[in-house]
């Protein structure tokens, strides 16, 4: 697999008395997306500003291309860039001066950085905006210049931050569609709360619940786990719930209202199916049949579980 982007060995963390994470161990080898989600309060805050350098962990280690970050904080950070979730931009700057002052910080060559703000700008659609002042920009073309300021010195590893977090649905497309280029060229872990921002970008994931991680692995071994398993169910003629529990495949029903429950069931789209035929067989008259997506609530319950039975 060779050298280690990132390696984070039993990271945990604590505020006064409180613990924010505990034993985490991860470990990155090769580029692409990686998401870190999990509700507000999961850690993930933590753990990207203990692997950026930012605070100082309670306990464990985080090594950036083999460079531990405590130890050698400035040879790490040549490596990485950072977009954290409030980005660290200079309002009364434009966009131009503030990159230059970004590559400066970051060790580009005095040199080097003309022609670097240049690419980055380019990279990031920011090239038309360059003369205009940063508090003039819209919260979009913001995070754009936010990202920019992150890869300025082509890191190798990127970490953002909620990086999608208070964006308009054009710019939130706009705003994936340039992290996904920047994956393209370098390593980056997306942090998030959001399940469909992993779900839209991300090849691998861990989720975070209670300052542990509950679930590693690809997008696709989580999209099973998460697989809906429950449906909202309309009737005219609604039957009695002894009825409906005897269709193959449904395991539960609750009572909603008057005319609707919702069904629990085994498979999809068969126990639906089976539904309808009965339902046309014993003129149940049924109008309606939702599936429901899993919250983040049962999806963090489910993976718990599975992850104290193992």
């Amino acid at each position: 697999m060779g050298e280690s982007i990132v390696k984070i060995e039993g990271l945990s963390h604590r505020y006064s008395v409180q613990w924010a994470v505990r034993d985490i161990n991860l470990e990155l080898n090769r580029r692409g997306i990686f998401g870190l989600l999990g509700a507000n309060g999961a850690g993930k805050s933590t753990i990207m500003n203990v692997v950026c350098g930012v605070i100082k962990p309670t306990r464990g280690q985080v090594f950036i291309k083999g460079i531990d970050i405590q130890k050698n904080p400035v040879a790490a950070k040549k490596h990485m860039g950072f977009l954290p979730q409030q980005p660290p931009l200079q309002g009364e700057f434009n966009v131009q001066e503030f990159l230059a002052y970004a590559a400066s910080v970051r060790l580009v060559p005095d040199k080097d950085i003309p022609a670097a703000v240049n690419e980055v700008m380019e990279k990031c659609g920011l090239s038309h905006m360059r003369e205009r002042l940063i508090k003039n920009l819209s919260g979009g073309y913001k995070q754009r210049v936010g990202i920019a300021q992150s890869i300025i010195h082509k890191p190798e590893f990127v970490v953002l931050d909620e990086p999608t977090n208070g964006l308009d649905p054009n710019q939130i497309l706009e705003v994936r569609q340039l992290i996904r280029e920047i994956s393209e060229y370098c390593t980056v872990i997306l942090s998030t709360h959001i399940l469909q921002e992993v779900q839209a970008l991300c090849d691998h994931i861990w989720m975070l619940n209670d300052g542990a991680v509950v679930f590693s692995g690809s997008m696709e071994e989580f999209d099973n786990y998460i697989a809906p398993n429950s449906m909202m169910v309309a009737f005219m003629a609604k039957p009695p719930k002894e009825e409906l529990m005897s269709v193959p495949g449904i395991t539960g029903v609750e009572e909603i209202d008057g005319t609707k429950v919702r069904v629990r069931f085994t498979a999809w789209p068969d126990t639906a199916e089976k539904l309808i035929e009965t339902s046309q067989l014993k003129r149940w008259r049924l109008v309606e049949i939702n599936l429901e997506k899993s919250s983040m609530e049962a999806i963090f319950n489910e993976l718990s579980n599975k992850q104290s039975q193992s």
